[in-house]
């Protein structure tokens, strides 16, 4: 698939949705409490969403059953909301969700820590945002790919954790998943060229102790090949003329 250079109207579009997911984000993570089951986290995104003129994007994607991934602890990506998933003290969650407004879809994730975390989660979140953050930064027309997944890696190393390299960032608008790809780590390649008008969704997502990961029976979950922890933060950008733009922030 080629890349797709959004238009101005495409843009503002995904502004919109980005603003209802950023909402719906934030909202979410203040519910997630010790006590509540991550199915009435999900029902609240959906019907969030809905009443403010969107679609759940992940709903139905390739058959996934949910508005939200809500993945916890040793859950890297894809954990499916259950009304019998309660969240405790001390869990370390993602939540991620995408939101498709009038066409155009963005993509996030949060990762927060339920109660008191531990001293490793609470690092394994703060690495998380930084590494985002610092990629966010080298965004700007003329750079390569290659710089944001050299500096995701750089980040998390430099922490001690293990990307997951079979999970990537990905271009976003149009689809759910588009051209390019955008790995966590650096593979020797440069990759494409950024441009003004290219819509991203970066996500760093990496583990305690390894790189590497199983796929639960429901087909969708993926956890940890050891049971460490893992974590993932994500938003969706816009290259500028002199930078870039967050679409998935308030």
């Amino acid at each position: 698939m080629p890349i797709i250079i959004k238009t101005p109207e495409e843009i503002e579009l995904m502004r919109q949705s980005g603003k209802i997911l950023a909402e719906i984000l934030d909202k979410v993570c203040k519910l997630a409490l010790p006590g509540i089951s991550t199915l009435e986290l999900d029902e609240f995104a959906e019907k969030f969403i809905l009443e403010h003129g969107g679609l759940p994007s992940f709903k139905g994607y390739h058959g996934f059953p949910k508005t939200l991934c809500t993945s916890i602890n040793d859950e890297i990506v894809h954990g499916i909301p259950k009304k019998d998933r309660i969240l405790k003290e001390g869990d370390l969650l993602t939540i991620d969700c995408g939101v498709t407004f009038k066409g155009m879809i963005t993509d996030a994730a949060r990762s927060i820590g339920i109660g008191e975390i531990s001293k490793e989660k609470e690092k394994l979140i703060k690495t998380a945002y930084h590494a985002l953050s610092k990629a966010i930064d080298t965004v700007k027309p003329g750079i390569h790919i290659g710089i944001i997944s050299r500096t995701i890696q750089d980040v998390i190393e430099k922490a001690g954790f293990h990307v997951v390299r079979d999970l990537t960032g990905h271009g976003v608008g149009k689809f759910l998943h588009e051209a390019p790809t955008i790995l966590n780590y650096f593979d020797g390649n440069s990759g494409p060229v950024l441009e003004p008008g290219m819509t991203l969704a970066i996500e760093p997502i990496f583990s305690v102790g390894t790189s590497r990961m199983d796929t639960l029976p429901d087909k969708w979950t993926l956890v940890t090949n050891d049971g460490s922890c893992a974590v993932q933060a994500e938003n969706t950008i816009v290259v500028t003329p002199s930078g870039c733009e967050i679409l998935t922030i308030l």
